[in-house]
């Protein structure tokens, strides 16, 4: 996790005391769908559908409840692009879990996950040095645009495979956001120990 070169700095992010919840949150819902895929042996349509569906639902509206707590104000360029990802995995997660097909999630899936990584990936090389997300946002978007790249190839081999991969860019993002938000929680401990002292 990056912090600010300069945290006084006053191009620096203020970010909230309890940026941690919907980062771990995030770790919970990619890290819970991630588990399903492994173990669900011979999931159907619309099974891989419904669970893929709330995967990006819960992952959009974490992206949308982050946005104050990671410090943009409303109305920011910045914060407008990170509620608009999480609006639209919001909306492809819906979409996904009631229309449940493999060419459905192959493709209205693998765009909604690449975009929002796209707006991840922006926002973790614009605040490079201004948010301690940057760098796991950066990671993030990584990872979200190779799963997103990888999905369409697997469509024809049924939800089992397209369940496979989601679910393993899920855990590998999964990973990701448990380490930043165990971080976040160490250091918002530490520094309210601080303000005690």
């Amino acid at each position: 996790m990056t912090l600010p070169a300069n945290p006084d700095a006053p191009t620096a992010l203020n970010a909230a005391a309890d940026l941690w919840k919907p980062v771990l949150v995030r770790a919970a819902v990619a890290l819970g769908f991630g588990a399903l895929t492994v173990f669900w042996a011979s999931p159907t349509e619309a099974g891989m559908g419904w669970a893929a569906g709330l995967y990006l639902l819960g992952t959009g509206a974490v992206l949308i409840w982050g946005v104050n707590k990671a410090g943009f104000r409303s109305g920011t360029g910045a914060g407008k692009i990170l509620a608009a990802a999480g609006s639209l995995l919001a909306g492809t997660g819906a979409a996904v879990g009631l229309l449940g097909s493999s060419l459905v999630f192959g493709v209205l899936g693998a765009l909604g996950l690449g975009l929002a990584a796209v707006a991840e990936l922006y926002l973790g090389t614009t605040n490079r040095g201004r948010s301690v997300l940057a760098r796991d946002w950066t990671a993030s978007g990584v990872i979200g645009i190779g799963t997103a790249a990888a999905l369409p190839f697997f469509i024809g081999l049924g939800p089992h495979a397209l369940l496979g991969v989601a679910g393993g860019g899920a855990i590998i993002g999964g990973v990701l956001w448990l380490l930043a938000g165990l971080t976040l929680r160490h250091d918002a401990r530490r520094d309210s120990a601080k303000d005690v002292n």
